[in-house]
């Protein structure tokens, strides 16, 4: 297990300090503010931790302000329903008494039904394609430097992207491309848990989503000339999974106007299984030059 690997699990293993209420904290290192996958990933245990017999199916969640990854957040769990079949929770985090992040989920308890899903894309296995260290040095200076930089960092979850043209200048006279695929995995094993495994899935499904919606306009997060910040962020869980084995992202852009983008992405197992279903919004206001 990598040292980011289990830094990222020592800080899913929420504090209870009160009767449903949680503290967590982040990594410090070289961050502005608190990564958004990281607090819905930690809400998501919250909640989790006040429903013991039944899974999450889904959760919506707003960003509302920037957290401080020097300070504690507050996580705090609401009850909203227990019923014959399903559950309800509502947690808001908080910092410094403000609330900077609002989630909803919904659990039901497992039974039988109709069973259908779309197939999974035909991409090479993650084990025919490079890992960070072995594309940044085959692309050398070629690659942005923001880009460089952010896959040089160290973190708990391995990637694998499929399409490195994503990165590159579209040929002119051809279509805008809508979207990218990449393998993802836990860089290490999982305990056996499966609400950790539904939380590191939360925490990597906001890794690389938002910067789907600026595909189609050949640029990314990284452009200096873009402001770009989640504003949303939902998960429907559709089946079991692990998150320490390889899982494909399917991430498409939806729309992009009035300074917002929506993406799309859909997590399939390696034997093609869909896993799990995810939708953003985010900010993607350009900057006056």
């Amino acid at each position: 297990m990598s040292q980011a690997l289990a830094d990222l699990l020592a800080r899913l293993d929420l504090q209870e300090i009160e009767p449903d209420v949680f503290s967590g904290t982040s990594p410090e290192a070289g961050l502005v503010r608190v990564f958004g996958g990281l607090v819905v990933s930690q809400a998501l245990m919250a909640v989790s931790r006040t429903v013991l017999e039944r899974p999450p199916h889904s959760l919506h969640s707003y960003f509302l302000l920037p957290g401080d990854p020097t300070k504690p957040i507050r996580y705090e769990v609401e009850r909203l329903r227990d019923g014959g079949s399903f559950s309800a929770r509502r947690c808001v985090a908080k910092q410094d008494g403000r609330t900077i992040f609002a989630l909803t989920a919904s659990f039901h308890a497992v039974e039988d039904g109709l069973d259908y899903a779309p197939s999974m894309p035909d991409v090479p296995k993650p084990e025919a394609l490079p890992d960070l260290a072995g594309l940044t040095a085959a692309l050398g200076d070629r690659m942005p430097e923001g880009v460089r930089r952010y896959l040089e960092r160290e973190r708990p979850i391995d990637l694998r992207i499929i399409d490195l043209k994503r990165f590159a200048p579209r040929p002119a006279g051809t279509p805008p491309r809508t979207g990218q695929r990449i393998w993802m995995r836990a860089k290490g094993s999982l305990p056996d848990d499966p609400a950790m495994h539904r939380a590191v899935l939360a925490y990597l499904s906001d890794m690389t989503l938002l910067d789907v919606a600026l595909v189609p306009h050949d640029s990314s997060v990284f452009d200096k000339k873009v402001q770009a910040a989640s504003l949303d962020h939902a998960i429907w869980f559709h089946r079991p999974f692990r998150a320490d084995e390889w899982m494909l992202y399917d991430e498409e852009a939806q729309s992009t106007q009035s300074a917002r983008g929506l993406c799309r992405g859909r997590l399939f197992s390696a034997s093609g299984a869909l896993i799990a279903t995810t939708m953003q919004e985010g900010l993607i206001r350009p900057k006056a030059s």
